[in-house]
């Protein structure tokens, strides 16, 4: 491919992206294509769709992914680490500032307060993404498939709420057996046949990095089933946050721009500090830099790769389960009854007034700090 734009274009709008790239993967694919498409033309737009559908079928953060492609695209290998990186580091920068505040041990009683109230929307905002994601993924199925489909989704939901970390073992069976179904046999030389060959290396790994791989290159469905891969390791199995940290942590993964990804270097900052922080965050986006590295220049067959397909077909819907267990772990974090409150107000405003996410996210954070400025208990 022949650069189309210079490293410090991409620098620029890449980063700008970063900057702005509030509202996650939707706005994300919408800003890469106003640039790409619309206003340089650097991709047509039947290029920039296959992309988008590729990185659909890809594990990990796919509206990164897109970034990482879009910039490999216009400006080769090193333009990639340029526009990905850029794309990046201006959220995680930010959320890593936030989780410090927030994660100090006696964090002033505004910052509690702030984090509280977008806490207890977060949980609405993790339910109406699983929702919204269900609707979608189910409404083109009939029969046979449908029942397959919501039979998958039930078996994401009940490892979310029962097995926690290891949900992730689900969503990747229930690939498979898809994939199987379609084959008439185990189709062992399609791709995601070996992903579970990943787990075989846990033993050696830091618990953190293991954590933040999970994250990075065996999560689908989009940005959300991070949430019950982090939760379980980070709450309950190594206890390097209470419920109501991780809480805070989710939010602040909606309130800042850029990948909903980025939120796991909370979590290493929980675990480890700064250094923490940066490994997590380093080892859960190096999967998404190295699978387009690879797969970007085939991306007309990987779309067309009915292997593929059929995997995430299974996979999916189990991903989708997922986020909607996770939201009822979720429910944990919520302790004060002015949180309730504002969890059921968040609620209202997004399901049935339809309210986008960032405002009813930084308008629940006005609350915790309406409510901790007047006193109110804070959790």
């Amino acid at each position: 491919m022949t650069p189309q734009a210079s490293l410090g274009e991409v620098l620029r709008e890449w980063g700008r992206m970063g900057v702005v790239g509030f509202g996650g993967p939707p706005a994300h694919v919408a800003l890469l294509r106003d640039l790409c498409v619309d206003r340089r033309g650097w991709l047509d737009a039947r290029e920039f769709e296959d992309a988008n559908a590729a990185c659909g079928l890809l594990p990990g953060p796919a509206s990164t992914q897109l970034a990482i492609f879009c910039a490999r695209r216009v400006a080769g290998v090193t333009g990639m680490l340029v526009g990905g990186l850029a794309f990046i580091v201006p959220g995680l920068i930010l959320l890593i500032a936030l989780a410090a505040a927030s994660l100090q041990e006696q964090p002033p009683d505004w910052i509690r307060g702030l984090s509280a109230g977008a806490a207890a929307a977060a949980v609405a905002v993790v339910a109406q993404a699983g929702f919204g994601l269900a609707r979608s993924i189910l409404g083109g199925w009939r029969g046979a498939l449908l029942l397959r489909m919501c039979a998958y989704l039930a078996i994401g939901a009940a490892a979310a709420l029962s097995v926690g970390g290891w949900v992730v073992v689900a969503l990747l069976g229930c690939g498979l057996v898809e994939l199987a179904l379609r084959r008439g046999g185990v189709a062992v030389q399609a791709w995601p046949a070996a992903l579970p060959l990943a787990a075989s290396g846990v033993a050696a790994l830091p618990a953190l990095a293991w954590t933040a791989f999970k994250v990075g290159a065996l999560s689908y469905g989009g940005g959300f089933v991070i949430v019950p891969l982090m939760q379980a390791d980070a709450v309950d199995r190594h206890g390097w946050m209470t419920k109501g940290q991780f809480l805070n942590a989710v939010a602040l993964g909606q309130l800042t721009p850029g990948p909903v990804v980025q939120t796991v270097s909370a979590v290493g900052y929980a675990a480890a500090g700064l250094g923490g922080a940066v490994l997590a965050a380093v080892v859960a986006f190096a999967p998404s830099f190295v699978m387009i590295a690879l797969a970007g220049p085939h991306f007309e067959r990987v779309r067309a790769s009915t292997a593929a397909r059929g995997f995430l077909d299974g996979a999916g819907p189990a991903a989708i389960g997922a986020i909607l267990g996770a939201a009822v772990t979720l429910l944990g974090g919520v302790h004060e009854a002015w949180q309730w409150v504002t969890l059921g107000a968040a609620a209202i405003a997004l399901f049935a007034v339809r309210l986008g996410t960032i405002p009813v996210l930084a308008g629940a954070a006005l609350v915790g700090l309406g409510a901790a400025l007047a006193g109110a208990p804070l959790p």
